[in-house]
């Protein structure tokens, strides 16, 4: 089978590394010359993802994966078109289209009669039928569900682990009609294989959702749960700051029986994915109340990280603070929705000389997001651990030299390394 992936980047390009494994005949088209000529020398254009740099190097080499900037051409020569482009939000919950848009723009300008076209990127729900398919037939000419089949499937992993979790989860499809749904069901049949799992009503592998909508809303549900539970567990943190409570006993207390899950609390929800798609469930659902709270609950952790430090250490105007980690999430190098941008704005408010490490990042990296790079060892007045890198677990106070105060946003430090006179978290107070 030729397929064709819109989109390379760090979901895209696994998706066609993996169909590429299976033996079918794969493009990859993106907007960036960078990428584009990456990918045909075999060269993985991020890192951090597991197994994609072998795997992409044994596709290439076999002739089973290539990439182009001409979206249009590899569409016009694919049997099934995959798109994993960005979608993005306002606060308002207004998706910002002009990407996706703009891919699907390109795809209806090569779209031919008998193509599967599935859109992975997730959207408000209605979107694939109602705004998508109607594109893709003015541009094409082609009736969406009679001349080309047109599905939903949500991507549903993680990057770092993609390749694990396309095996771990089972893969959700639905189309605008049941011929397009039936279609899209055996290209992931073929592209896809699954790990065995007997936690789960029927086996792994994938599952039909009946409706395009059914599917899109499958996905904003299970992300949106997540922030409301994040949210809940700050709530739970900052109301035990304040009566002296341990809020990590009282999670692992609640999380002891089987009808309650409480995810533990951070400085902030970052990624392509928590801040992101709650709000699009809230351009379908503006009267989401809670959903609401609890992204405006998870948006303020940045602010209360930074007074809860401010509590500890005094006036840190003219203080040296040192924000470690810049990603989104330990092991990930990605900005995206990164907390690091709020606690930075925080700090300099008030006055502080704030400086940033992550160990992913070179100094000229951190330096073009205009942040002033802290080496481990440098002096430093008061640290913030913002992402929960493996690297900061063993961390020594001999790293932070000076250091008066360090909040650990996300209960990274060895307690038996650190000093009840020094260290913070956030719902514990010093420990």
């Amino acid at each position: 089978m030729k397929i064709c992936v819109v989109g390379l980047g760090k979901i895209g390009l696994p998706l066609a590394v993996q169909y590429a494994t299976k033996g079918h005949q794969v493009i990859g088209a993106d907007i960036n010359p960078q990428t584009v000529d990456l990918v045909n020398d075999g060269v993985e254009p991020f890192p951090g993802e597991a197994h994609l740099a072998g795997l992409l190097r044994q596709a290439v080499d076999a002739g089973n994966l290539r990439s182009t900037l001409d979206t249009s051409s590899a569409v016009a020569e694919s049997d099934a078109v995959v798109v994993v482009v960005p979608l993005f939000v306002d606060d308002d919950a207004r998706p910002d289209f002009g990407w996706m848009d703009a891919a699907t723009t390109s795809i209806g300008a090569g779209l031919t009669a008998g193509t599967l076209v599935s859109y992975e990127t997730t959207l408000p729900v209605g979107t694939t039928r109602d705004r998508f398919g109607p594109m893709l037939a003015e541009l094409s000419g082609l009736v969406p569900g009679q001349d080309f089949h047109l599905i939903f499937s949500p991507e549903r992993v993680l990057t770092g682990r993609v390749f694990a979790d396309l095996r771990k989860y089972p893969k959700l499809v639905g189309g605008i009609d049941e011929a397009s749904e039936a279609r899209g069901i055996d290209f992931y049949e073929s592209v896809l294989d699954f790990d065995e799992r007997d936690d789960l009503p029927r086996p792994n592998g994938v599952w039909p959702m009946g409706s395009a909508e059914a599917a899109e809303m499958t996905k904003l549900a299970e992300t949106t749960y997540r922030d409301v539970n994040i949210g809940l567990a700050n709530q739970f943190a900052k109301f035990s700051d304040k009566a002296n409570i341990d809020v990590y006993a009282v999670i692992e207390a609640c999380n002891s029986q089987p009808y309650s899950h409480i995810h533990q609390p951070g400085i902030a929800v970052g990624g392509h994915c928590i801040p992101v798609y709650p709000r699009l469930y809230l351009h379908n659902d503006p009267d989401a109340t809670i959903v609401r709270a609890a992204r405006e609950a998870n948006a303020s952790m940045p602010e209360y990280a930074v007074r809860r430090l401010e509590a500890e250490f005094g006036d840190l105007s003219g203080a040296t603070v040192a924000v470690l980690g810049a990603a989104y999430r330990g092991g990930v190098k990605e900005t995206a929705f990164s907390g690091v941008f709020d606690v930075v704005a925080e700090l300099r408010e008030r006055g502080v000389k704030v400086r940033v490490h992550d160990p992913m990042f070179s100094d000229d990296e951190l330096a073009g997001f205009g942040w002033d790079p802290y080496h481990l060892g440098e002096h430093v007045d008061a640290v913030i651990i913002q992402a929960d890198h493996a690297a900061y677990e063993t961390l020594l106070p001999s790293d932070l030299p000076s250091a008066k105060c360090v909040l650990d946003g996300r209960r990274s430090l060895d307690r038996g390394e650190w000093g009840c006179a020094m260290t913070v978290q956030i719902g514990q107070g010093r420990t």
